[in-house]
Order: structure tokens, then C-alpha cells, then sequence
């Protein structure tokens, strides 16, 4: 039966430290009262209830000192190495006490080059325009005209970089004159000049507009306030305008990139949450599903990143099941890395499935406060997994080679720390449902999937990557804050895969945005041949003809 109100107050115990000071007083001296009892119980009652939820909740505690003072979850900044740890963990796993051989590894982590000062050479500007600056009268073959007697030859150039500011979006007035015969009345206009264009807005404006709002998170209203700055008015709906009118002319190159990621080998995915207006509506009239994400996708095909963008409410499996329709029925199933969210799974579709080896190793830095010892042994076993991972990828290994490597080195790393987790588990060690047990058990209930890279060529650890590129939708969601509706979030998901594509690819993003539309009806006919990788093949094969 649950207690009344006036119960539920009776339970609350108020005492001064006078008070507390009496009660240790007859604590000492074995003088306990009966009312005295009652205090200790309720102290002890309060003690256990707030122990247990500091450990269950522990999890939100240890993330929000992580997002002020933790930069980082390596396990050097989380474990903090100490001679009396190193024995208890000895102890644990039963290992000899003689040191283990030096790692292969040790050049990888101690020969670091130290961080830079910031500042750029010359060479790192490669978006400028390149002048050569001639000496002027001097020539190559030239007396000197220092000591007159000499010849002068050529050095290697001297770069000095000048860089100017200009508001995002500018241009000119034209000013056409006007003559009217004063015998007929015809006016005569002067002729518009070529660099003024046909239309208002220059392709160039379009790409700029793009890739402020969706690539750096820049709302229109923000926008619309900067032009203003400068006396050249650009309001929120001309924006969007702008923006709607671009995107028309290089949507065919988003349902190429769709298609070519559907053929992919390795296929990531994730979601986050995302505002649309039109749902939360719906949401208030009863809709059938309430929530709407951002779905990150992204597909290895051929060693290249192809990353997409869905917006909806459709989750991350359906989203990507929606992708590898698109894929080449001769081919056989992708890997899919994702988390072990069961929204996450591509119904319908066939699959390698492996999850996310930081998501269960994340666990357990959230509790290593609570529970120091073990976390230790699990943490720095995934350390030796990852290690043997950066090592295979400084060789350059091929997949197959890399899963051979992975076999030698981090299977028996696994195996090791799988024994131990069971061990936790079925001898009663831990308790099952506390927040070590659970984080326990998440991964011995996806350790198949957990341990892909044992098993499948070219399984990655984690599903890092996704988590990244994601940031590229959270950090429009945290200015912009939502969507008006479906469709103004399709045309970002346009852009954002296109723009995040481009930057994986290592591609001036501007210059791109700007060709695809300067080339709009190419772009229509033959999509393929304007991916990010192979623009510049087409325009120069265009300009040779």
C-alpha cells in the first residue's frame, strides 16, 4: 500500500548539530535512546538510497563533468596509473608479475610531434589567387647592380600574402545611361556589360548562401542581420529563395550520391534528434509516430566517403533499407556498423551486422569512479585492441590482412576479457543490475557483433565516424533550431550531404557548388560524371573539345 501524504512526511527527520552532536555524544558513551534508534535508521536508510543512486545514475553525473573538464576518453586521461592499481589488477586477472615485453607500439605514442603555433605559410593558401610579381628592370643574365660585376640568376620566389574582407554576399549598381531623341522620342539604353550576368542573383551567391546556412550553421535571420551590416539588404525569404532555386539545380547530383552508397562495403549509420515544425503539430493532433531525427549515413565505396543526410521520422535502419535498395543485386551484403539500438537495424535487407566497440567501452568510463578496479581491466584491453587497429592502419594493411593481424594480436586480448566478464556474471561477482553489471552485459549480449573485426573483413572498431559527421546536423539544429517542414529539411539534407561529402573528399566546397550550377544541364544528363572525385576531369575534358 503506498503511504499518504502525511506518511510520507512523518519519514523526514530534521536535527540540528546540537543534535548531532548530543547523538555522537551517547553514541560513545553506549547511552542510546530509543528515539535515537529511529535517527540512526533513517540516517542509514538515507545513506544506501542516495549510495544506490549515485551508482545508477551516475552516468549523467560523470557526462556533464566530461563536457566542462574532460576533453577526452582515452584511457591515459581516465585511468590514472598507480603502482597500487597495477597489483590489483594483477590480482584480478591473475597475471604474472613480471612486466610484460615492450608494445611494438611504444614509437606510435611516445615520438608525437608537438602542436603547432597556428599560423599559415604562404603554401597553405591555396584558395587565393597566385600573382607573379616581376623585378621590374632586373632580368635574369643582368649585371649586378651592387657591385656591377656579377650576373644575376634566379632564386626561389619570395611569398608575401595580403588578405582583404568583403561582406558574403556583394556586387555592384549599374548605372545605364539613357538618350531620348528629341525629334522622335526613341531612348536609347547603354548595353548591360558581360560581367553583370543575366540574373540578379550570380551562381556564386547561391554557393555562398549554401554553405553558410547548412555548412557552418549560419541561420537566415542572422544572415539577413550581417548583410545589413553592410547596406546591402538581403532578407530571410530572398535567402531561402536563393537557396530553394540552387538546390533545384544540383539535386541530381544527391540522388547519384544515393545510389553510388547503396554499392557500398562498409556502410555506417546513426540518427539524432532533429525539430520540424509540420510534426510537432501533427504530434499535438495524435500522429502515429511522434519523434523526428536526422539520419547520418556513410558508405566506403572505392576508399571514398559518401556521407548522407535523411531528415524525418523515419529512424536510422529505415533509412538506410531505403539506401541499399539501390544496391546491385550481384553484390553481395554490406557491413553495417551502427549501435546496438535495434532502431538502428536496415529490416528487410541483408546485412553483416557489427556495433559500436566505443558505445560499450563509453559504459564503462561513465562508472570508473564507482568501480575503479574493473573498469581498469576492460579499458585497458580495448586499449591494446585499439592499438593493434592504429597499428594496422600505419602499415597500410589490406583488409584481409588486417583481419589476420587482428586474429594474432587482439583476439586472444578479447578472449581474455570475455572469460572475465562471464566470470564477473556467473559466479555472482558483481551484481547484475547494478551499472557495472549492466555494462557488463550489454556487451556480452552483443559480443559477436561487438567483436566483428575478429571475423569479417574489413569490420571497423566503431561507429566514430557517423558520430562526427553527425555534429554537422547538430550544429545546424542548435542555431537554426528546426525545420519549417519536410521539405525545407530535404533541401537541407541536400546540401549537407553534398557539403560533408565535398570535405571528405578534401574539395573546395564553393567552387563545386558554383560549377554544378554554372553546368545545370550537364549536371542532369550525366550525374555520374559530376561526383565531387571526377568534376575536374569533366571540365577538362569539356574545355579540351
Amino acid at each position: 500500500m503506498s503511504k499518504t501524504r502525511q506518511e510520507k512526511k512523518s519519514d523526514q527527520i530534521e536535527i540540528t548539530d546540537k543534535d548531532g552532536d548530543e547523538l555522537f555524544e551517547r553514541l560513545e558513551s553506549k547511552s542510546l535512546t530509543e528515539q535515537d534508534y529511529e535517527i540512526l535508521k533513517w540516517f542509514l536508510r538515507t545513506f544506501f538510497k542516495l549510495h544506490w543512486l549515485l551508482e545508477k545514475k551516475n552516468t549523467s553525473i560523470n557526462r556533464l563533468k566530461r563536457l566542462f573538464f574532460i576533453k577526452t576518453e582515452k584511457t591515459k586521461t581516465v585511468v590514472k596509473e598507480s603502482e597500487s592499481a597495477k597489483e590489483e589488477k594483477t590480482a584480478v586477472l591473475g597475471e604474472e608479475s613480471n612486466p610484460p615485453p615492450p608494445s611494438p607500439l611504444a614509437p606510435l605514442v611516445e615520438n608525437k610531434k608537438p602542436k603547432g603555433h597556428g599560423k599559415n605559410g604562404a603554401s597553405a593558401y591555396k584558395g587565393l589567387e597566385q600573382k607573379k610579381v616581376s623585378h621590374g628592370d632586373l632580368r635574369v643574365g643582368s649585371l649586378c647592380p651592387g657591385c656591377g660585376k656579377g650576373k644575376l640568376y634566379k632564386l626561389k620566389p619570395c611569398k608575401k600574402v595580403r588578405l582583404i574582407s568583403h561582406p558574403p554576399v556583394t556586387g555592384a549598381v549599374y548605372e545605364l545611361e539613357r538618350l531620348r531623341c528629341a525629334s522622335c522620342s526613341e531612348v536609347f539604353k547603354a548595353p548591360l556589360p558581360a560581367e553583370a550576368g543575366k540574373e540578379k542573383y550570380s551562381e556564386e551567391t547561391g554557393s555562398m548562401l549554401a554553405l553558410l546556412k547548412y555548412g557552418n550553421g549560419f541561420a537566415f535571420n542572422r544572415l539577413e542581420n550581417f548583410q545589413n551590416n553592410f547596406a546591402i539588404p538581403l532578407p530571410a525569404s530572398t535567402i531561402w529563395d536563393i537557396i530553394e532555386k540552387t538546390a533545384n539545380r544540383i539535386y541530381p547530383v544527391h540522388i547519384e550520391l544515393m545510389r553510388l552508397a547503396g554499392q557500398g562495403k562498409v556502410i555506417y549509420n546513426d540518427d539524432t534528434g532533429v525539430k520540424i515544425l509540420s510534426h510537432l503539430k501533427a504530434k499535438k493532433e495524435g500522429g502515429s509516430r511522434k519523434g523526428t531525427f536526422t539520419t547520418g549515413i556513410i558508405s566506403i565505396v572505392e576508399g571514398r566517403e559518401i556521407v548522407l543526410y535523411f531528415s524525418g521520422t523515419n529512424h536510422a535502419g529505415e533509412n538506410l533499407a531505403r539506401v541499399l535498395k539501390k544496391r546491385a543485386k550481384n553484390l553481395g551484403p554490406p557491413v553495417q556498423m551502427c549501435d546496438g539500438l535495434s532502431r538502428n537495424l536496415a529490416k528487410g535487407v541483408l546485412t553483416y551486422l557489427v556495433n559500436c566497440l566505443s558505445h560499450g567501452r563509453r559504459k564503462f568510463v561513465e562508472i570508473y569512479e564507482l568501480f575503479e578496479p574493473q573498469c581498469r581491466i576492460v579499458l585497458e584491453s580495448l586499449r591494446e585492441v585499439y592499438r593493434n587497429d592504429a597499428l594496422a592502419k600505419e602499415k597500410k594493411l589490406s583488409p584481409a590482412q588486417r583481419l589476420v593481424f587482428h586474429q594474432e594480436n587482439s583476439k586472444p586480448v578479447m578472449d581474455k576479457l570475455k572469460t572475465w566478464m562471464d566470470k564477473q556474471i556467473e559466479e555472482n561477482l558483481v551484481e547484475p543490475n547494478s551499472s557495472l553489471g549492466e555494462a557488463i552485459n550489454y556487451m556480452r549480449k552483443r559480443w559477436n557483433q561487438l567483436t566483428g573485426f575478429l571475423h569479417i573483413e574489413g569490420a571497423p572498431l566503431d561507429n566514430n565516424i557517423t558520430e562526427r559527421a553527425l555534429k554537422k546536423a547538430i550544429l545546424n539544429r542548435k542555431n537554426s533550431y528546426f525545420f519549417k517542414n519536410e521539405f525545407g529539411a530535404h533541401i537541407g539534407d541536400i546540401f549537407i550531404s553534398i557539403i560533408q561529402t565535398c570535405i571528405q573528399a578534401k574539395v573546395n566546397v564553393f567552387e563545386y557548388l558554383t560549377l554544378l550550377q554554372k553546368n545545370t544541364k550537364r549536371v542532369f544528363q550525366e550525374p555520374k560524371d559530376w561526383l565531387p572525385w571526377n568534376y575536374k576531369e569533366t571540365l577538362a575534358a569539356l574545355n579540351s573539345n
